[in-house]
């Protein structure tokens, strides 16, 4: 089963810019915790580091999609390098203004520069994976071997920067997400071989190829509702564990439900799947949904953990198809682009998803707050519904792709995919 995965590996440059990708990646699931742990410790309020932490993923939210299109536009190392920069000195300067007592002004606005310049490290991940591999379904397993990168920085991160805000100082744990992403982002940025080739704005006279918004805004709508799903969830397992005795349930609960996704995404990766990513993602919202439906019901820690355990094995199969439709949709000029408004999606999810859960559990109770997450995977999978069917595979929705897009730049000569992809083949962008 892992012969895929060594296959994609073992191509120039591939598990260098995996692997760094991963650490640069880390702030994505430590900063939002570190903020609310070093505010809170300060300030001696929740609610106020609450709102500092929003600020910071509000302005991630708004700005995701502009750097996803100067990415495409500007190539990765240029600005992923400033946009690394402006993040880690926004963020110094918001861990000063915090111990030395600053207006609380100076926070909100230090942690929105920071939130709104976070490298998409995400998002250029999976465009090296689209540019440096030619064959679907190997873009698929690298897809979902990103998907369980992402279950392993979300596993990590927070147990990272909880141990060291609690044991060292509150300033240890972010001090740590920004060395990571800064040196991350740097180092994953200055990886030219297996870096897409930019896209400069048109000339005049030319136009910018159309991105696909029938496809491209459903996938939009899917990712936020999985959002909402996704923050309602958390939220109301911290509840659930306190009614059940304990807040130190809900750590060994949330792992078991990533635990689900990871194995799934694992396995994903390494199917040859006969059907195109729009039914598996139909599929696997449904399924999400479905598993959301029984929580409610549920008054035991070890039945949760193994519900939540079964219903993880939905989300990264799902993901895995957002982005492989995406993929197979969007314009090579504009890919960083739609990946980052699917991401941007999933992110502006989650606090609406978290507030409601909380208001749920405030007003009625912890258990009854899974609602909301089947709630937002009823929609999800509603959502899903209105996709373009292909009825093809994810490779004719490849080739239809780079067909109607022929003002594509081509890679510059000399480079590693002018005309010949790393497999041998033909590139897609020189068919």
């Amino acid at each position: 089963m892992m012969s895929s995965y060594r296959r994609i590996l073992t191509l120039p440059g591939t598990a260098l810019f995996s692997a760094t990708g991963l650490v640069a990646r880390l702030p994505i699931s430590m900063a939002g915790l570190g903020i609310v742990l070093l505010v809170q410790a300060s300030t001696g309020s929740y609610g106020v580091a609450g709102a500092v932490a929003a600020a910071y993923m509000v302005a991630n939210a708004v700005l995701a999609i502009l750097q996803g299109r100067l990415l495409d536009r500007l190539g990765q190392r240029r600005v992923l390098t400033v946009a690394s920069l402006v993040f880690g000195a926004a963020m110094s300067g918001l861990v000063w203004s915090v111990e030395q007592g600053w207006p609380l002004a100076t926070a909100y606005v230090l942690a929105a520069v920071a939130g709104g310049s976070l490298p998409q490290i995400g998002s250029c991940v999976r465009a090296r994976w689209a540019f440096v591999l030619d064959q679907p379904a190997e873009v698929q397993t690298a897809y979902a071997l990103e998907a369980v990168v992402d279950e392993a920085v979300f596993m990590l991160g927070p147990i990272l920067v909880t141990l060291l805000a609690t044991t060292v100082d509150p300033v240890a744990g972010l001090a740590t997400a920004v060395v990571a992403g800064v040196v991350g982002s740097i180092a994953f940025g200055a990886q030219r071989s297996t870096e897409p080739p930019s896209h400069p704005r048109p000339t005049s006279g030319s136009a910018r190829p159309p991105m696909p918004w029938r496809t491209v805004a459903p996938l939009a709508v899917v990712s936020a509702c999985l959002g909402v799903l996704f923050g309602a969830a958390e939220v109301t397992t911290v509840a659930f564990a306190e009614t059940q005795g304990s807040q130190a349930y809900a750590g060994p609960l949330l792992a078991l439900w990533a635990l689900g996704s990871l194995t799934a995404g694992v396995v994903t990766g390494a199917i040859t799947w006969r059907r195109g990513p729009d039914v598996r993602l139909r599929w696997g919202a449904a399924g999400m949904a479905l598993a959301m439906a029984p929580l409610a019901f549920i008054d035991s820690v070890p039945v949760m953990g193994a519900m939540l355990l079964v219903g993880g094995l939905a989300i990264a199969p799902t993901l895995v198809a957002t982005m492989a439709m995406l993929e197979a949709s969007a314009p090579r000029a504009r890919l960083t682009e739609g990946m980052a408004v699917v991401q941007t999606g999933l992110v502006a999810g989650v606090a609406p998803g978290a507030t409601a859960s909380g208001f749920v559990v405030d007003h009625v109770g912890a258990s009854q707050a899974y609602l909301v997450s089947l709630a937002a995977g009823l929609l999800a999978a509603l959502a899903a519904q209105t996709l373009p069917r292909s009825g093809a595979g994810a490779r004719s929705a490849s080739e239809v792709r780079d067909r109607d897009a022929p003002d594509l730049l081509p890679p510059p000569a000399g480079t590693p995919h002018a005309g010949i992809g790393v497999l041998g083949t033909p590139d897609p962008e020189q068919r």
